[in-house]
């Protein structure tokens, strides 16, 4: 180790000499001395981190003391505040994993405030007192809507897919093609999946293309079910084939097993007139005969995460029995979300303005580009050094919905050449409350299309604020 890091080491601050500093006594303010303490804590030691692996050339005691109380105020803010707060989708993905996904509808988000507010009926029935089903205002909507026999209501699709495979499957084989074979999210892989419920998994076909003789010669006396996965986040072209619903059904019943199909996103609406294609509805996949239909409760439903079975009586009820069934449970909050997103779908007229997430997916192009030219001509006129234009773009789903379909946008095209595309968006991350969008040929792109109401000026207001006059070349 060199002189100068071991002297700059030796010369950080004590917690208590950053503590009596007035510059954290005005930061502080009348936050809780653990939070305080805390924060100045890790600013030590990151500071003492970045020492370890390198010292900046102009490095020295004082601005070293300064470099840590800037940095532990900063703590001191975030680590206070609300860490699951809003933020402004500038990205153009209407459902983006890593920014909570779904919007909630106004009416669900009115229910939580509303009617959650203080003590409130979950499991209890009014008319007895007894104890009832959690779910069972669920499965009254989801019934009149799909019409299935029976539904019950997980945390989320991936709960769905396991406790369906452990209460069908369990010792017994479940056949699968092998181009159906999904990794999803944060490295979930059916096959995986699979092994974790005790079922074992029968791959049948071939990647690209699988036949009903497949399944039929696969089928023994130990084969539980057949299991259809819709590859949400991917698309196979070209030379490829599958088998349909309908002819899986009709293979598994008349050889006596269950047929499941995992939808995925979950549409209870057709999306076909509106342009997309091969994504099936939950009552198409029970109408062709489908034993269980499994999804997902935001995506394309809208509403907050979970994952819905529906299908045959005897099946859901032991769904319901199983030990698994109260490891993944859904809470009040996420069932009073879901009842009022899912009685918007009773009326067909409004729910496309309704449910946010299909409101933004529908959005007109002209409309989008009229924010987009509101937003470049706030910033034109040397207001800002900077290169901003509109382009044309394209909008995504996400979140493994309706794969390959992109959705015609106009952008607005920001080139900070002095800053960089990447610091650019980073101070945009770091505004309050932060802002998401895209990178691409070293230019920050905002995509109006997943701006709410009031949300472009916010945007403006923090692309003036970044990138004041003069500020760039």
């Amino acid at each position: 180790m060199d002189r100068n890091k071991s002297e700059l080491l030796r010369s950080l601050p004590s917690v208590d000499a950053v503590l009596q500093d007035d510059r954290v006594t005005a930061c502080a303010g009348e936050l809780p001395r653990a939070v305080v303490v805390h924060s100045v804590r890790q600013a030590i030691q990151q500071a003492r981190t970045r020492l370890m692996e390198s010292v900046p050339a102009d490095a020295d005691q004082a601005s070293l003391h300064d470099q840590i109380i800037a940095d532990a105020c900063s703590r001191m803010k975030t680590g206070w505040g609300p860490h699951y707060r809003r933020v402004i989708n500038a990205t153009g993905i209407v459902l983006h994993t890593g920014l909570g996904r779904a919007v909630l509808p106004e009416s669900a988000i009115d229910q939580i405030t509303g009617e959650l507010a203080g003590y409130s009926l979950l499991q209890v029935e009014v008319a007895t007192g007894e104890r009832s089903r959690r779910d069972a205002r669920i499965e009254d909507l989801f019934k009149q809507l799909t019409g299935a026999e029976a539904v019950t209501v997980v945390n989320n699709n991936a709960a769905a897919t396991l406790i369906v495979l452990n209460t069908v499957g369990r010792g017994r084989e479940i056949i699968v093609s092998r181009g159906q074979l999904v990794e999803i999210g944060g490295s979930f892989r059916l096959p995986e999946v699979m092994a974790a419920s005790g079922a074992r998994l029968v791959e049948v076909g071939t990647t690209n293309k699988t036949h009903p003789r497949d399944y039929e010669d696969a089928i023994t006396e130990n084969t539980a079910a057949i299991l259809r996965v819709h590859p949400s986040n991917y698309k196979i072209t070209g030379f490829a084939a599958e088998v349909p619903a309908a002819e899986l059904a009709r293979i598994a019943h008349d050889r006596g097993i269950v047929m499941i199909d995992d939808v995925g996103a979950g549409a209870l609406i057709d999306f076909r007139p509106y342009g997309f294609h091969d994504q099936p509805t939950l009552q198409e996949s029970l109408r062709a005969g489908a034993d269980l239909v499994l999804a997902s409760t935001d995506k394309l439903i809208g509403g907050p995460q979970g994952g819905v079975i529906l299908g045959r009586a005897d099946l859901v009820a032991a769904i319901r029995k199983n030990p698994l069934a109260r490891v993944v449970r859904v809470d009040k909050m996420t069932l009073a979300a879901l009842e009022a997103t899912l009685r918007l779908f009773l009326d067909t007229d409004r729910v496309f303005h309704a449910v946010p997430t299909l409101r933004l997916l529908r959005r007109e192009v002209a409309e989008i580009g009229m924010v987009a030219e509101r937003i470049t001509e706030a910033l034109a006129g040397g207001k800002v050094r900077a290169a901003v234009t509109m382009v044309d773009g394209a909008s995504q789903m996400g979140s493994g919905s309706l794969p390959g379909e992109n959705l015609p946008t106009r952008l607005v095209a920001v080139r900070c050449h002095q800053m960089g595309a990447d610091a650019l968006a980073e101070r945009l991350r770091r505004y309050e409350p932060p802002i998401f969008a895209r990178i691409a040929k070293d230019q920050v792109l905002i995509d109006p299309r997943t701006l709410l109401n009031g949300e472009a000026d916010i945007v403006i207001q923090a692309l003036l604020e970044i990138l004041p006059k003069g500020g760039c070349l």
